[in-house]
């Protein structure tokens, strides 16, 4: 072949490949380029979502324009910081045409949670802290917005009279005990849920506020915390051995009424007493010590004691 027949064949060849490259269909293809924010941020969104319950963001802690760390600080991307770029959602859509879904945060939003929680943490990863992944919260696959309301003035489940309601969402048998008689000041607003409870983490089952059961109730129950020279052995396990914390019928929060609830572990074998039961004390000869019904009438110090006579807690 020619020379100049062969560099005509690699110039044919070098334009097929051209206009191969440049064709609408295979850039359409092989675009993995990133979507487009909108071009007026945070006004192309309130074009549209100007509900009160949205305008609310305003008066929250995310739109401080002084605070670069917020979505709506100098340099961020307002409203496309958290649900993601929204050119696409934002322009014109062709009669016909679905407008183009950007990221929500609902129950119903088809992004997975895991994915929802991503934006959180981008900016709270110190709030979630270690103990979150693989708790219960993290495996039941609670998302950040089930709990948290980041457009609202004040975040109802960081204030302590509004906390436990959006807890008890979720969590129902714990308010049928708090509307129980005895339990503790929820419903006054005088503690939370976060009293106790970490939601974010916990290393416990319950996921309480400290390792053991007894630590978080000694945190405002320092005067049963010890120690005795005479101790009450369920006192020192566990305080939900004798007691419900989140609400009993039972003065005190007990789980049973004494004498019922001390005769769950202690016989009348050896002592002047006779069992009782829900049917009251039997018709011969009741002890005159349980004619009470309460075995605290001697044995007071029920948590323990350090009094030199005290074995038997009575003193």
């Amino acid at each position: 072949m020619k020379p100049h027949a062969l560099t005509r064949r690699i110039l044919a060849q070098l334009v097929l490949l051209v206009a191969l490259i440049t064709s609408p269909g295979l850039l359409a293809q092989s675009d993995d380029s990133e979507p487009e924010y909108s071009r007026k941020g945070a006004d192309s969104c309130f074009a549209c979502h100007d509900d009160q319950a949205t305008l609310a963001v305003f008066r929250s802690k995310h739109a401080i324009r002084q605070d670069s760390r917020t979505p709506f600080g100098h340099g961020q991307l307002q409203c496309e910081a958290c649900h993601g770029p929204g050119g696409e959602h934002a322009g014109r859509v062709r009669r016909g045409q679905e407008r183009a879904p950007i990221t929500a945060f609902s129950s119903g939003s088809t992004l997975p949670v895991m994915e929802q929680n991503q934006f959180c943490t981008a900016c709270h990863q110190d709030d979630l802290g270690f103990g979150w992944h693989g708790g219960a919260h993290d495996m039941e696959e609670v998302a950040c917005s089930d709990c948290h309301s980041s457009h609202a003035a004040t975040d109802p489940v960081l204030v302590s009279s509004m906390q436990a309601q959006v807890c008890f969402d979720c969590h129902q048998q714990q308010r049928t005990q708090a509307m129980k008689p005895f339990a503790h000041p929820v419903r006054e607003g005088k503690m939370d849920c976060g009293s106790c409870h970490s939601a974010h983490g916990g290393s416990s089952d319950t996921r309480l506020t400290q390792q053991a059961t007894n630590d978080t109730c000694f945190g405002c129950h320092a005067e049963q915390r010890g120690p005795y020279l005479w101790e009450h052995a369920p006192v020192s396990e566990n305080c939900g051995d004798c007691h419900d914390p989140h609400g009993s019928n039972h003065p005190g929060m007990l789980s049973l009424r004494a004498p019922m609830l001390c005769q769950s572990c202690h016989s009348q074998s050896g002592h002047p007493s006779i069992a009782q039961d829900a049917s009251g004390l039997p018709d011969a000869t009741p002890s005159p010590l349980l004619l009470g019904q309460s075995c605290l009438n001697c044995h007071s110090q029920v948590h323990g004691s350090n009094h030199p006579s005290g074995s038997k807690l009575m003193r």
